[in-house]
Order: C-alpha cells, then sequence, then structure tokens
C-alpha cells in the first residue's frame, strides 16, 4: 500500500497479450507487471492516483478528434505515431469487413486493419473510463517529445530505444535490468508504458496539460491527450 502523502501513479500500453503496467512511486520507478486485460491492471491499481493509458478515450461520432489533430502538431516527424481514432459507430461494427464498409460509405475513407486490431482493448476502456476519473490517455511519442529537445529515431531501433531509456532516467525513472516476468514484454512496450507513467505523475502534481486545451467531450469522457 501506498504510505500516507505518497504518489503513486502508474502508466498501460498494450502488447499482444494485454496490458504492461509501470508504477512510479513519487515519481520514481516502483514496479511493473503484465494483466491480461485493462480492467486487471486497474484494479490491481487501487491506491494510485493517476492512471495514464496509450489507448483512445474517447471517440468521436463523426469526422476526427482534435486531439489527435493537435498532437501530430507535437511530434513532428514522428507524426504518423498519432492516428485518427475512427468514428464510435465505426469502431463498434463487426466484423472488421463490415467496419471498414461503414467507414467507407459513412465518412468516406476506409479503416485499417492495425486500428481495427485496437477494438477489444478500446472498448474496455470506454466502459471502464466512464466510471474512474482517474483514467487519463497518455500517447508515448508526444510524451517523449516533451522530454527530449530534438526528434527521436523510430522507438523499435537501438538508437531510439536508447535515446528514450535515457530520457526517462534523466527524468527519474530508471527502469531495472531485471524486470522479472515482465521481462519478457517488447523493450518498446516497456518504455511506452514508462513514458505514460511518467505523463501521469505530472497529472497527479497538477503539472501537465490536455491536448487541446479546448474542451471536445464524448458523453462524460473528454477527448484529451495528456502530456
Amino acid at each position: 500500500m501506498t504510505s500516507p502523502g505518497s504518489r503513486r501513479v502508474i502508466g498501460m500500453d498494450a502488447w499482444t497479450k494485454g496490458w504492461v503496467a509501470v508504477s512510479l512511486l513519487d515519481g520514481a520507478f516502483a514496479g511493473a507487471s503484465i494483466h491480461p486485460t485493462a480492467a486487471g491492471a486497474i484494479e490491481a491499481a487501487k491506491d494510485a492516483s493517476a492512471i495514464g493509458i496509450d489507448i483512445p478515450i474517447g471517440m468521436p461520432s463523426d469526422g476526427v478528434r482534435q486531439a489527435d489533430v493537435a498532437a501530430r502538431g507535437r511530434v513532428g516527424p514522428r507524426r504518423s505515431s498519432v492516428f485518427n481514432v475512427p468514428p464510435r459507430p465505426v469502431i463498434e461494427a463487426e466484423p472488421y469487413a463490415a467496419a471498414n464498409r461503414l467507414s467507407k460509405e459513412r465518412y468516406g475513407r476506409g479503416l485499417s486493419r492495425q486500428s481495427y486490431a485496437l477494438r477489444d482493448k478500446v472498448l474496455e476502456v470506454d466502459m471502464i473510463a466512464r466510471g474512474d476519473k482517474r483514467i487519463f490517455e497518455v500517447h508515448p511519442e508526444v510524451t517523449f517529445a516533451k522530454m527530449s529537445d530534438h526528434t527521436l529515431q523510430y522507438k523499435k531501433t537501438w538508437d531510439g530505444m536508447n535515446a528514450r531509456r535515457r530520457l526517462l532516467r534523466a527524468a527519474g525513472i530508471d527502469l531495472p535490468a531485471d524486470l522479472g516476468p515482465v521481462g519478457v514484454v517488447p523493450v518498446d512496450d516497456i518504455l511506452d508504458a514508462a513514458a505514460v507513467a511518467w505523463t501521469a505523475d505530472r497529472i497527479a502534481k497538477g503539472t501537465a496539460e490536455a491536448i487541446p486545451a479546448e474542451t471536445e467531450f464524448d458523453g462524460n469522457l473528454r477527448m484529451a491527450i495528456w502530456v
């Protein structure tokens, strides 16, 4: 349990077998864990004051989210890492062929399989976030752009991986070489979860900003990427 007066947050990133979560205590690395569902990761973080998650929260009813447009402006050459979240009717349609057809017919654009592959995770978090105000959408590349004064190489390259790890270490997040069972998770997903946790800590301290600053809602969900 978190001691009185201390600040615990978690950052979550999706990977092929579920979710990886990185926990920070007063801004420093405090542990990492893997969970098959977002609900399980959040349930294990009852004492967290803020939960950052790399998944869209809130879907447009039509058009695009201004959060995605604004976030692409923050990452420069890495702008392709921020994709437009499909409208809610498209995400809720199944299977992929039907969703892609609906997207083309109603909105005039196709739907990538990569976007649709996140469907189950998006809908799970969509349901949970409506009842848990500790949950905030965070995009790792936007966070790393905030931490860095220059453009980073692609995160799956040697240079990109090491640059991101150096940025995290400089921010006080020193990831250990031995993560136990979490060590099976791809390196970039662990680094992303740690970056998301850094922004969650900024949220808990009240120093983070929402992109865009203008408020845009999907029901009671604020559509914003925090950094």
